[in-house]
């Protein structure tokens, strides 16, 4: 089966058509760097990494665009507060947004655009706009004439009517426009914001039309991935759309949105004052723990973070771990396949990014590799063990390593301690070692080929 993923253009899951077959040109929406990555910049930045992993783990050349916008009114807010400048606030909280993704172990993108270089293009972009007669000049700025794209709404499904009605409280209200839909391309210079000269006077240019700048000049016209949460749809998405449209560039053939995340039950929000950072969350859990919750909640659906959920996950990469010390203890090297089990995965991976019954099919070859290991049958150990790390692998989870504890060293040495004193026979000894470990819940499995451990 080809890949499918779900189109939010079209409203329907079909075939991914890339421009240049074997190659994938992918953009997504990255930060604006004012203030800490939460954990709804961690599950879009996972979504996309795990995408571009499946696709190059299917042999695909793929080429990822995630920008940074790092000139905008929150970033101009947080310099005046501090008393820095636009670009100390922006670099500061870009550093610490890349520091948190690494934790994550989100591949870099292959280019990282930031807003502020790419102004050029921008007034070249614009320039087409107004030269075409689809935008004009007010004292505020350059706006795009949405009349000029027939279609507009057309991401979220709504008319431009339906959409005029709650035109005030997300698109910016200015009575100078001939629509309230009408949208900023360029916007004119006030007192004590970072500015740049153009054909209509100094100013900075709109949010949305940088995305298209940096996404048309990095990947060419016709792209084929355009992703981001399904917050951004209306209006960034959609008016990146209609710019692109108005131009008569072909803009992206797919658009893919993630849903949003939960905590407790409830949206996350500053506002709600349940805003956690990817910071606070990884002083808690390991990287791996988020991943696998993200993995674990189909893309397209809200995703529930909570501290069970988290425990359930570290407990869930214990289990796939200590398959793969006990198959090191046992003297197994990873080698051959499981090829119905790659064929499971490939199904639901290939079906619009099914990571559940994917990752079903990681835990399935690791019970495999337990159920071959006990019956000592060393070849079906070694296939279902490669099988789950490679596949696991593909979804950018990495097994066989320490837990991430910061006790896992004192942990290994109470294993080998109660090892010794089993050897010896000093039966009280190794009771005292085996309840100090239960304590700290870890379990402890005595194997033919030694003991192994993991966290309850």
């Amino acid at each position: 089966m080809a890949i499918q993923l779900f189109d939010t253009l079209s409203n329907t899951k079909r075939p991914l058509e890339l421009r240049e077959p074997g190659r994938v040109s992918l953009y997504f929406c990255g930060p604006t760097v004012y203030d800490a990555p939460h954990l709804g910049h961690a599950r879009n930045a996972l979504t996309f990494d795990i995408l571009r992993r499946y696709l190059e783990w299917k042999g695909l050349e793929v080429h990822v665009v995630s920008n940074i916008t790092d000139i905008d009114d929150n970033i101009i807010g947080r310099a005046l507060e501090e008393s820095s400048t636009e670009p100390e606030v922006a670099a500061h909280w870009e550093q610490i947004y890349i520091e948190a993704m690494d934790s994550l172990d989100v591949l870099h993108p292959h280019d990282r655009p930031h807003a502020t270089q790419y102004v050029d293009q921008m007034i070249a972009f614009i320039t087409e706009l107004v030269d075409k007669g689809v935008a004009y000049t007010t004292e505020t700025g350059v706006y795009l004439s949405v009349d000029a794209v027939p279609d507009y709404g057309g991401l979220v499904h709504r008319a431009p009517d339906d959409l005029r009605e709650g035109a005030g409280a997300r698109v910016e209200v200015d009575p100078d426009k001939n629509d309230p839909l009408d949208f900023v391309l360029w916007k004119a210079a006030k007192p004590g914001e970072p500015t740049w000269p153009s054909p209509w006077g100094d100013g900075r240019p709109g949010w949305h039309i940088e995305c298209v700048a940096m996404a048309t000049e990095l990947l060419g016209d016709d792209f084929d991935i355009h992703g981001g949460g399904d917050d951004l749809a209306f209006p960034h998405h959609e008016n990146e759309r209609a710019e692109a449209t108005a131009s008569g560039r072909p803009f992206a053939r797919h658009w893919v949105h993630h849903g949003m995340v939960n905590v407790s039950g409830t949206k996350m929000s500053k506002s709600l004052g349940n805003f956690t950072t990817v910071g606070k969350l990884l002083e808690q859990y390991e990287g791996r723990a988020l991943r696998l919750l993200v993995l674990q909640t189909h893309y397209r659906k809200t995703m529930e973070i909570n501290d069970d959920a988290m425990a359930q996950a570290e407990a869930a990469l214990d289990r796939l771990d200590a398959m793969a010390r006990r198959a090191a203890a046992a003297g197994i090297a990873p080698a051959g396949t499981n090829d119905e089990l790659i064929a499971a995965f490939t199904t639901a991976m290939d079906d619009d990014m099914g990571t559940p019954a994917a990752l079903a099919a990681v835990f399935d070859a690791a019970r495999a590799a337990n159920a071959a290991l006990d019956a000592d049958d060393a070849p079906a150990a070694a296939a279902n063990v490669a099988t789950a790390i490679d596949l696991a692998g593909a979804l950018g989870i990495t097994i066989g390593v320490a837990s991430g504890g910061e006790d896992d060293a004192e942990i290994e040495a109470l294993v080998q301690q109660r090892t010794v004193a089993r050897e010896a026979k000093d039966w009280a000894e190794a009771d005292r070692l085996r309840d100090e470990l239960a304590a700290r819940n870890i379990v402890v499995e005595d194997t033919a080929h030694g003991a192994i451990w993991h966290r309850a």
